[in-house]
């Protein structure tokens, strides 16, 4: 069954392979992936192949805006198996990035209050794990916003994709948080 998740002005939809062009339009800027830990699309069918391979995951969607349903951004909640921050099967991990033209207009954090109620009111996730690396602060400043707490921070972690190692912050967002915020 294919699956949305509405807010006030996105949709979170499924992606298709016709998706390759925006995602190569916002996914090509230097300032967009190296931030998240991989490196800028070269071109379209790169695009594509992140869609068909990366971006397949069960609860991975397209952030498109709900005036013309065209992606600018990708979340996803990373379920057991997918993750390396949990291996139990009522936790996930988020992530998330989205096109610079959107940056600075709260999209981000609709989309992240979102997909949080979907993860624990219809997939029944007790926690949802958030990470980002040093430096990228706006990542930082949409899960603090969304209610995630610092719970540690690692030093000289892999970043495969780009072979470098970073400082990186996890965070966590439990259900009970959540409900009282």
């Amino acid at each position: 069954m294919e699956h949305t998740i509405e807010t006030q002005r996105l949709i979170l939809r499924k992606w298709n392979d016709s998706d390759a062009e925006t995602v190569f339009k916002y996914a090509s800027c230097p300032d967009i992936g190296p931030a998240a830990g991989w490196p800028p699309h070269k071109n379209i069918e790169e695009s594509l192949s992140v869609i068909k391979n990366v971006l397949n995951g069960e609860e991975s969607y397209a952030i498109c805006l709900k005036s013309d349903n065209k992606a600018i951004g990708a979340i996803e909640l990373k379920l057991k198996g997918h993750t390396d921050m949990s291996d139990r099967d009522d936790e996930c991990e988020l992530g998330f990035w989205l096109g610079k033209p959107f940056w600075g207009q709260g999209l981000m954090s609709e989309a992240v209050r979102g997909i949080i109620h979907y993860a624990f009111e219809k997939l029944g996730m007790n926690k949802i794990w958030a990470g980002y690396y040093d430096g990228n602060e706006r990542s930082m400043h949409v899960q603090q916003r969304c209610g995630f707490k610092h719970q540690w921070t690692k030093e000289n972690m892999d970043v495969p994709l780009l072979n470098e190692k970073r400082t990186v912050h996890i965070n966590l967002l439990t259900k009970e948080d959540w409900k009282t915020k």
